[in-house]
């Protein structure tokens, strides 16, 4: 089992990031809750998943809305709907976002362990 670094060298903080495992990893794909989420849940942030709707923040995109398509916990990165990279060779391929460049806009609250975990630390 990987020990969770208590240091504050940022080496430390970089190799404990890049070494954790996949179900540590999890908790860093996580994106600010829009407005109105924020208000009925009561939290600021939460773990992305496909099915969440995002709208996108930063970057060339911004202001677009999609749903997230995959989630890659080794590289960090989500890809949404309708945003895409198109090749030399005019294929389309989708575009990795980091996810603190978008806001959760509409859960998938299709699982009840989420939304139990969602509902958790709330009073």
């Amino acid at each position: 089992m990987v020990a969770i670094t208590k240091s504050k060298q940022p080496r430390k903080q970089r190799k404990a990031r890049f070494n954790a495992p996949l179900h540590r990893r999890h908790k860093f794909v996580s994106a600010m809750l829009d407005y109105s989420l924020r208000e009925k849940y009561g939290r600021r942030s939460f773990p992305l998943r496909k099915g969440d709707v995002v709208r996108i923040m930063r970057g060339d995109d911004r202001g677009h809305e999609g749903k997230v398509l995959s989630v890659d916990l080794k590289r960090e990165r989500i890809t949404v709907e309708g945003v895409v990279v198109v090749r030399s060779d005019l294929s389309e391929v989708p575009k990795p976002i980091h996810p603190s460049n978008v806001k959760i806009v509409k859960l998938d609250l299709k699982d009840r362990r989420r939304e139990e975990a969602l509902l958790r630390g709330t009073s």
